[in-house]
Formats: C-alpha cells, sequence, structure tokens
C-alpha cells in the first residue's frame, strides 16, 4: 500500500511561491532547470522535522506555520547613513564593502576602493552571464538537504568572491545584508568565497536590519568557501536582528593542504535561527579553528549544527560554542566530529557551553566522535551551568552592585568566545553587541 506524505501548509505555500516566482528569478535557461529540480527536490524531502536526527531539537516542518513571499524584486531605498545605522558597532570596522539590501546587491552602497588581489562580483550578474557554471555549481544543493534546495530554487544574488594567489588583503571584506523596509518577505542568497594558494584574507558577512523595518522576517543563506594551499581565511558571520525573523544558514568550507580556516559566528535577536557549518579537508596538515557565541532571550531558539570531516592525515580541528539564554530561550548545538580510516594523526577538540539566566531556559548539546582511525587524539565536552553564587557573592562583598557584578560575569563569560576573533575592530564590535544585548535585558 502507497502511504502519501500530507504535506504541510507552509510546504505547499513554498511550492507554489517557487510556481508563482519561477519566471522572474534571475538566470539563464539552464539555472532554471536547476532550480526546478532543486524545487522538485524539496518535494520530495519536506521540511526538515524532529525525526530527522540532525533536526531533532529544531522541529522546522512544526515551527514554519506561514511563509513569506520571495524578494525577487526590491527598491527599497537606503542611504550610506542608513546603512551605517543597521550595521551599530561594525561600521566601526575598516573594511572594503559590499551591500545587498532585502537580498538584491545595491552598487551605490559599496566601497571597494583599492581592493588589491580582491576580486568580487555578485551572483546576480553572474547567472546571467555564466550560466553553465554557475548550473554546475549548483548541483550538490539537492544533497545537502532541503534548505540547500530551497536556497537553490529562490536564490536572487549574493557576494562572488576571490582572492588571488599568495595575495594578503590590506583589509577586511564586509559582505552586508541588510533588511529594509515594510515588506514581509523571504530573502534566499548564496555566496561563493574562493581563496588562493598562499593568500590571506578577512572576510566578515554581516546579516543586520534597519531599525524601523517590518518584524517579521525569513531568511536562507548559503556560503560556498574553497581555502586554498597553505592559505588562511579568517571567515566571520554577524546575525544580529530584533527578535522575529526566521534565520537559516549554511557554510560549506573546503580546506586544502597546509590551510587555515578561522570561522566565528555571533547571533543575538533571531527568532529562530540555524546555523549550520560543514567542514570538510581536502589536504594534509590543515588546521581548523571554529567558534562562535549567541544570546537568546524570550522565545529565541538559536540551533549550532556542525559536522567536521577529517577525511585525510595530519590535520588539527579546534571548536568552541558558548550561548546565554534568559527567560525561555533555547540553544541548541550539535557537533560531529568525523575521523576516516586514512586520517591518522587527526588532533580534534570540541567544546560547547551554556550559561543559564533563567530556570525556563533550556540548552540541548548533542557532541559527537565518529572515529575510524586507531592513532589519533580527540575529545569533545559540554557545560551548562548558571551562574556561580559564590563568585556573584565575592563581587558584592567588593562593592560591585549585583547587577553590575552579573553583567562583568556573563560578559567574562562569552567574551572567552569572541577573544577567538583577531581582528581588534571586530572584538570590539562583537563585545559591544553583546554588552547591548545586556543592557536591554536590564533594563527589561
Amino acid at each position: 500500500m502507497n502511504v502519501a506524505l500530507m504535506k504541510t501548509k507552509a510546504e505547499q505555500a513554498l511550492t507554489e511561491a517557487f510556481e508563482a516566482s519561477a519566471a522572474k528569478l534571475p538566470g539563464s535557461a539552464a539555472v532554471k532547470a536547476r532550480r526546478a529540480e532543486a524545487i522538485g527536490a524539496f518535494g520530495s524531502l519536506g521540511l526538515p522535522h524532529r525525526r530527522i536526527e540532525e533536526w531533532k531539537y529544531t522541529d522546522l516542518r512544526g515551527n514554519l506555520k506561514d511563509v513569506l513571499p520571495p524578494a525577487i524584486h526590491d527598491e527599497t531605498p537606503l542611504t550610506i547613513a542608513e546603512l551605517i545605522v543597521a550595521l551599530g558597532p561594525l561600521a566601526h570596522v575598516d573594511a572594503h564593502r559590499i551591500a545587498f539590501v532585502n537580498g538584491h546587491h545595491r552598487a551605490e552602497l559599496d566601497d571597494l576602493r583599492d581592493a588589491s588581489g580582491l576580486e568580487v562580483t555578485t551572483l546576480g550578474k553572474t547567472l546571467s552571464s555564466a550560466p553553465t557554471n554557475v548550473a554546475d555549481a549548483l548541483t550538490k544543493s539537492d544533497a545537502n538537504g532541503a534548505i540547500a534546495a530551497l536556497n537553490a530554487a529562490f536564490m536572487t544574488d549574493g557576494a562572488i568572491v576571490r582572492v588571488a594567489d599568495k595575495a594578503t588583503l590590506a583589509k577586511p571584506l564586509l559582505v552586508v545584508f541588510v533588511r529594509a523596509g515594510s515588506a514581509k518577505q523571504t530573502v534566499t542568497v548564496r555566496n561563493f568565497v574562493s581563496i588562493g594558494d598562499a593568500a590571506t584574507a578577512t572576510i566578515i558577512e554581516a546579516h543586520v536590519v534597519l531599525p524601523g523595518s517590518a518584524i517579521e522576517s525569513q531568511s536562507n543563506a548559503l556560503t560556498e568557501v574553497s581555502v586554498g594551499k597553505g592559505a588562511t581565511l579568517h571567515h566571520a558571520k554577524v546575525a544580529v536582528d530584533d527578535g522575529k525573523c526566521l534565520h537559516l544558514a549554511d557554510w560549506d568550507v573546503v580546506l586544502g593542504a597546509d590551510a587555515t580556516y578561522r570561522g566565528f559566528q555571533f547571533s543575538s535577536g533571531l527568532g529562530l535561527a540555524r546555523n549550520e557549518i560543514n567542514v570538510r579537508y581536502a589536504g594534509e596538515r590543515g588546521k581548523l579553528d571554529l567558534s562562535g557565541a549567541y544570546m537568546a532571550r524570550a522565545h529565541e531558539h538559536v540551533d549550532t549544527t556542525l559536522v567536521v570531516d577529517h577525511a585525510v592525515p595530519n590535520c588539527e580541528s579546534r571548536e568552541l560554542f558558548k550561548g546565554v539564554l534568559d527567560d525561555h530561550g533555547r540553544g541548541v548545538f550539535q557537533g560531529k566530529i568525523i575521523v576516516r580510516p586514512d586520517a591518522q594523526k587527526t588532533d580534534g577538540k570540541q567544546m560547547a557551553q551554556a550559561l543559564m539566566l533563567s530556570e525556563d531556559a533550556e540548552f540541548d548539546s548533542k557532541p559527537e566522535l565518529e572515529i575510524f582511525a586507531d592513532d589519533v587524539v580527540c575529545g569533545h565536552g559540554t557545560t551548562s551551568a548558571e551562574l556561580d553564587p559564590d563568585l556573584l557573592f565575592y563581587c558584592r562583598s567588593r562593592g560591585i552592585p549585583e547587577a553590575e557584578a552579573r553583567a562583568l560575569m556573563i560578559e567574562s563569560f562569552i567574551g572567552e568566545a569572541i577573544d577567538k576573533v583577531e581582528n581588534p575592530e571586530l572584538h570590539t564590535a562583537l563585545m559591544a553587541f553583546a554588552v547591548n544585548w545586556l543592557s536591554n535585558a536590564a533594563r527589561g
């Protein structure tokens, strides 16, 4: 007997939204064919739900009730001054910049002067000018699951970044995605980052909102990264919103021989967020340092799910993620390290910690090690705890008011993860975001 899978209202709406908008989405016939294949794959997969192990703690099928229309076109006006307001503390980072408003490139907001060794273009242009290459690049989307398939079906724009072999960028590249205006919509973007052999670069993705914009929003952002032989990439993502958005994000990273990748993610004010990171070593002696910090209150939900795939010998990986959870905030960490049979001399360590500020907060952690080689050093750990009452008492006994003492202890906790960020201006900006979050909590 064949049993038909019942589709939810949201799943039906996503398919109908594609049928209504497919002809308006950018790209040639080859790209449109790939989009059609991707929505077909999504139709078979459906939205991820808790019976899928990787989505056990983030039931998207159950949580996504209404689908917002795709942001196919956008002419929302935005000035440089407004962009700076939206960036907040990130505006003080001295960087080259490419900017997107509601998922569409805005050249008038870019600043790419004197970007020697750096080539930046947009996916929107590339979809039209090099359709075959882009269609080929999208072929793996369906294998990455339903969210990547939706990204392939609906993507409108994004940054394509290439750093030349042996180049060292003097300043970071800031890739800004701004949500602005009153329209409630779904923004879908995809980035491609390629770091040449022996090159060094810092790239910062910023997902921010202009104050006064529509409260409700949905976004799907996918970034594919390739780090060449002997290259070093510092890669950060900052996602800060006003508490009622759905943010789905995916990093897919391939690390070449002798390459170093230092990734960091900061999230706050996201209603429901899923940050997925997949790293694969393609050459020996690769080094990975992956870390992050997130802060959630009310009924916010932040999920960090990562897979580090040691497929070759003599590689190193480090992961450190810290979360601060207040009210009914919920944090999820799923970290899997795979050590394949040929990956001898692997050195992998992982830690996830959460600071619980409320009895109603929740932290779900599932670190995993899958080891198929015998000459390795691997470990993982996870903790969750309240503020140390003895340390709080000590601070108060030294004349520090309780509210100030609590703030200092929380800053110290989250600061340990933020200290992983080497760029001093970005580090300062991240601490400012954290302090603002604490200040808002104190006022609430």
